[in-house]
């Protein structure tokens, strides 16, 4: 009876061991993918800063057809666009339509532009 009594203890003590290292192990890989996502959001925001583009709240953009407006444009975050590298895909709130449509550095535009884009905006939230 002791001998079942000591492997009882020692098959309940594995059983217990397991669920550790899995919780160690998910840990572990929670960890990881949180230091891609800073990872991830470092280089976007050191590539969008070394191109002189502003970034974190309104900025002017400009669809493919060529309409310039503002939007929300926050670096690793989406909620009203598709995401796909430097590019966005979203509405145009100038020509309604859907469009890719990327960051326009603001020094680079004419003043009339800017008033232009300033007076189309899209929509805050989705």
């Amino acid at each position: 009876m002791s001998d079942s009594a000591d492997s009882s203890q020692v098959d309940s003590s594995q059983a217990k061991a397991s669920p550790e290292e899995g919780d160690e192990g998910q840990t572990k890989r929670r960890r990881r993918a949180l230091r891609l996502a800073i990872l991830s959001a470092a280089v976007e925001i050191g590539a969008l800063r070394a191109h002189g583009y502003s970034f974190g709240g309104n900025v002017v953009v400009r669809c493919k057809e060529g309409h310039l407006f503002t939007t929300l444009w926050i670096p690793v975050a989406s909620v009203k666009a598709l995401r796909l590298g430097p590019w966005r895909f979203q509405r145009c709130p100038v020509g309604s339509h859907w469009s890719l449509v990327k960051l326009v550095k603001a020094s680079e535009l004419g003043e009339h532009d800017l008033r232009l884009a300033r007076e189309h905006r899209d929509v805050r939230l989705p």
